[in-house]
């Protein structure tokens, strides 16, 4: 049964896919070229490459395909889903533009027949040259048939989607490629002593070394970090795409973090994906503390994690009994959890504030709307019950190395004393 229904998921999907595709080509290809010449051909070529290169991408990173198969298919794969999802949409509002255009060349048309008619000489009766000229010097200055205004509004409409398109998806990119911004939030907790007042945590999710973004990404990520001279550093999930023997290179930078109090880790829910407990022991010799269900005390403050929830598939999920259960609720406590959801036990552990990533803030628009159908909050402060959630948008990007309306960042969370 459980077969059946996944066949059904994946041709229904395979359809959707196919009907977008085909409803790109339509617009952008067919109405905007006359025939089967060149140009028609390499832009059905390019429409049929480019979510075959995607679909391929998907499974090499999900099936465990040689590593360098992996990247030679990751750029052009994972690209193309970012851009035909943009191009869809610069189709679609196209449409809205179209018969707007084509009513503007239309009376733009009739208004010139009116004024050629008014000034068309009325006396003129013997034909000779210059008359016999006329018909053909009025037919090249006659307003567009029929069919070249079509062709004309469908290359214009076409030109500007595709060009709305690809300048999104190259804009997107540069913004995840050049590295996370540095945002700076305070909150205050109530049970937080004078003495850790101001004390800064450096907050970085959803990482995702992988086939695209690698070494140099992770070198950028930690320097950013440190840059920052945190206090301590946090590191709420999702760091990596793969396995340790394929991107254990790409991790090495984060052996450079510097904080005065360490560097924490949480598992997210794609190092279920990639081996957690492999990529747990190499995060350790980075030097990085790992949080597994569990807690230490901090001057202050109690810092706290708890495994991400794709850990229960492997006997390995959170545990907040464990890690909260017989603390001193009088003290302050910050918890790492990569998920929001995770926030309702929070809440119920008596937890001042959870921090976590996840969401990549919808990552692509309009996917923040999607994102905030599955997720409590998808970005920013938010405050549930006693407790407060911060939501980071995340350092990297998942699959497409792209991110529109939902730009990366590292955050530092400054934890004020209301005694101070």
């Amino acid at each position: 049964m459980a077969i059946v229904v996944i066949a059904l998921v994946a041709l229904v999907a395979v359809a959707v896919l196919g009907g977008a595709h085909w409803y790109v080509w339509r617009r952008l290809v067919r109405d905007t070229t006359r025939a089967w010449g060149p140009a028609r051909v390499t832009g059905t070529a390019v429409l049929i490459a480019g979510p075959l290169l995607m679909i391929a991408a998907l499974a090499a990173e999900r099936g465990g395909a040689p590593f360098w198969l992996q990247r030679a298919l990751g750029w052009p794969g994972f690209l193309w889903m970012a851009l035909a999802i943009y191009l869809l949409l610069a189709v679609l509002a196209g449409e809205v533009l179209r018969p707007l255009l084509r009513r503007f060349l239309e009376r733009r048309g009739r208004a010139e027949a009116v004024v050629e008619e008014h000034e068309a000489p009325a006396f003129a009766t013997v034909p000779d040259a210059a008359s016999e000229a006329a018909p053909e010097a009025l037919r090249r200055s006659a307003p567009l048939a029929a069919p070249s205004r079509r062709l004309f509004v469908s290359r214009v409409v076409g030109g500007a989607a595709a060009a709305a398109a690809v300048g999104t998806v190259g804009y997107g990119t540069y913004g995840v490629l050049r590295g996370p911004s540095v945002k700076r939030i305070t909150v205050p907790l109530a049970k937080l002593p004078r003495s850790a007042h101001g004390f800064r945590i450096a907050v970085v999710s959803d990482i995702h070394l992988g086939p695209v973004l690698g070494r140099g990404f992770a070198q950028r990520v930690v320097d950013t970090i440190n840059s920052t001279q945190p206090d301590l550093i946090a590191v709420v999930g999702d760091l990596v795409d793969g396995s340790v023997k394929n991107l254990g290179p790409a991790a090495a930078p984060l052996a450079q973090l510097r904080a005065r109090h360490g560097s924490f880790f949480v598992t997210g829910n794609h190092e279920y994906f990639s081996g957690a407990e492999e990529w747990l022991e190499e995060v350790r010799t980075l030097g990085i503390h790992t949080l597994e269900n569990a807690r230490t005390e901090l001057p202050g403050f109690d810092l706290a994690g708890v495994n991400d929830l794709q850990g229960e598939s492997e006997g390995q999920g959170p545990d907040f009994g464990k890690a909260l259960g017989d603390r001193d609720t009088t003290r302050a406590c910050v918890l790492l959890a990569h998920q929001p959801v995770q926030i309702h036990e929070a809440v119920k552990h008596n937890v001042d504030l959870q921090l976590s990533g996840h969401t990549h803030g919808g990552q692509l628009w309009p996917g923040n709307f999607i994102a905030a159908a599955a997720n409590p909050t998808v970005a920013g402060l938010e405050r549930y019950g006693d407790t407060e959630l911060y939501v980071s948008r995340g350092a990297g990007a998942w699959g497409p190395p792209t991110r529109v309306g939902a730009p990366s960042d590292i955050t530092v969370v400054e934890l004020a004393s209301k005694q101070a």
